[in-house]
């Protein structure tokens, strides 16, 4: 399934896309929102399961043009640094033994075709193309082999970085850097696990201006879905509607001869195979 959030006669609804349009999912037995469908666990998907097989009937309604909203807004995302090989060799610095984990907040989320504002003050405002891992079932202390039965989808994010919080302080700050308000573009869809099948081999783009400026594949993260969600676990119990932003592949424009940042009129294109193309732009 392809779950989302739609606006429509100015109200949140929860819609899942379908190969000839978005119908709005409604039932006595569903929550309102994607997020409370996440929380209200299983038979909240079969639910949703359910109304689709119902809306793949011949004459059943679709929904007229509606905008698209971020899937839902997370409780946490946890953002991992140079997770791909070819990242952390861009990047350098000395091999990880284990991941390096930086939050972003809620406040950072916003949705497909937004025009992301990058504050005056920011002068290094970057792109980061990721494959975002959301949390279905709480987890805690969970082994590695167990971990993918916490996930209930897949997303597309853009991790925007204001690299000077990164590497033109004294100490490093990472989160600060990536968590200004719109610095976490998110969507447009929660494609369900069993639609995406393992997370092994799904290739990973941006395109900036038409231009390809990232290309890159999960088969190189260091730290594999599993072994990200077996990690944050031994820590912090991951609830339903968590993200984890699983890192970027090589191509960013602050590591570029010279470097390259995102300006006003840009318009960014990131997809993730098997789940969705992300656009938006910069205001």
């Amino acid at each position: 399934m392809r779950l989302g959030t739609a606006m429509l006669n100015g109200h949140p609804t929860l819609v899942a896309a379908m190969e000839d349009g978005l119908v709005a999912l409604r039932s006595p037995a569903l929550p309102e929102t994607l997020l409370g469908v996440l929380q209200a666990g299983e038979a909240a998907l079969v639910e949703c399961a359910r109304l689709l097989a119902l809306a793949a009937q011949p004459g059943s309604p679709r929904l007229g043009p509606a905008r698209i909203m971020a899937p839902f807004l997370p409780g946490k995302i946890l953002g991992v640094g140079r997770n791909y090989a070819d990242h952390a060799k861009e990047v350098g610095g000395p091999k990880l033994t284990a991941p390096r984990i930086f939050l972003k907040p809620s406040s950072s989320v916003v949705g497909p075709g937004a025009a992301v504002r990058i504050p005056p003050a920011v002068t290094k405002p970057d792109w980061e193309a990721e494959l975002g891992v959301v949390i279905g079932r709480p987890a805690w202390q969970v082994p590695e082999g167990r971990a993918l039965d916490h996930v209930a989808g897949y997303t597309v994010l853009n991790d925007v970085s204001a690299r000077e919080f990164q590497f033109d302080q004294p100490l490093a700050m990472t989160s600060f850097a990536k968590g200004l308000d719109g610095f976490c573009p998110m969507g447009p869809w929660l494609v369900t696990a069993d639609e995406v099948g393992e997370p092994w081999d799904l290739e990973v783009t941006c395109h900036l201006n038409g231009e390809e400026v990232q290309r890159g594949n999960t088969h190189d993260l260091i730290f594999s879905v599993p072994a990200l969600i077996a990690y944050l676990s031994r820590y912090m119990e991951l609830q339903p509607g968590d993200v984890i932003a699983t890192g970027t592949p090589a191509g960013s424009g602050h590591f570029r001869t010279p470097p390259r940042y995102l300006k006003s009129g840009d318009q960014l294109r990131l997809e993730v195979a098997r789940i969705g193309i992300l656009e938006h732009s910069i205001a």
